[in-house]
């Protein structure tokens, strides 16, 4: 019997997928407010483990894309994700055993960090990375711990931190940058799940309706990408208001909790 919780599972998938779809990284950063005040997770945890779990489906769905398109520089994308799941398991951990309530007020502000990163112009340019030296291993290891960690204790697949990361590390275009970060999102996120997963923090039958309505979501996200092309930035500035809106709404569900 297909319950309401369900229904609303697949619907909240599919609106992170299209917002994926449409503009690309960063969407994935409402699936917690939706699996807590929408589809009616009670418990942040369970929301955070949740989440991980499809964000990780998402992002090997998208790597396999960009890996056909020959967006993806793997040396890169091997060393800075590898790398940072190290930070990933030591800082989903560390967020397991924050109060649930303190960490959504976290959250709540890596939103505001995200929705600002994202209204950054990005630069197209860039050089190809012929080689990794030991200059640029040390700073794709360095910068890939912290953004693993940063992703793992909030339970995000910090595509907003791992891109930067990439093009400061490598100086490689920002295209290949975006199509490499898909696999340390991916593996940022797994780490996360299997971690929550060991605590009880994941349920699964949640996850895989919101799997479901994330392909269904991320094929018409595309699509409209195709036709509106022309008005990105528009959709962006639009999908950066919409995230500031639900991290206010977080900051002042917590607010009312604290005097509540």
């Amino acid at each position: 019997m297909i319950t309401a919780q369900a229904i609303l599972a697949v619907l909240s998938g599919a609106a992170v997928g299209f917002s994926l779809g449409l503009i690309g990284g960063g969407g994935s950063i409402l699936a917690v407010p939706l699996l807590l005040y929408v589809v009616g997770i009670t418990d942040p945890h369970v929301a955070i483990g949740t989440s991980a779990v499809a964000v990780s489906v998402n992002a090997f769905a998208n790597l396999a894309i960009h890996w056909r398109a020959g967006t993806v520089h793997w040396p890169c994308a091997l060393l800075f994700g590898s790398a940072g799941v190290l930070g990933a398991a030591v800082g989903s951990t560390l967020g397991k055993l924050v109060d649930g309530e303190r960490l959504i007020v976290l959250f709540a502000l890596v939103m505001i960090a995200a929705g600002i990163a994202m209204l950054r112009p990005q630069a197209s340019q860039g050089q190809a990375c012929e080689r990794i030296d030991k200059r640029i291993g040390l700073r794709l290891v360095t910068l890939g711990i912290a953004a693993g960690f940063i992703a793992g204790f909030f339970g995000i697949g910090g595509g907003f931190l791992v891109v930067p990361g990439i093009v400061l590390s490598s100086g490689i275009p920002i295209l290949n940058a975006i199509g490499s970060s898909l696999f340390s999102v991916g593996v940022f996120s797994m780490t996360t799940a299997l971690n929550y997963q060991l605590s009880g923090f994941v349920i699964w039958i949640i996850a895989a309706e919101f799997i479901a309505g994330g392909v269904i979501g991320g094929f018409f996200g595309m699509k409209a990408a195709v036709k509106l092309a022309p008005k990105r930035n528009t959709l962006n500035y639009v999908f950066c208001g919409a995230v500031f809106a639900a991290a206010s709404y977080l900051l002042l569900r917590a607010g009312m909790s604290a005097f509540g």
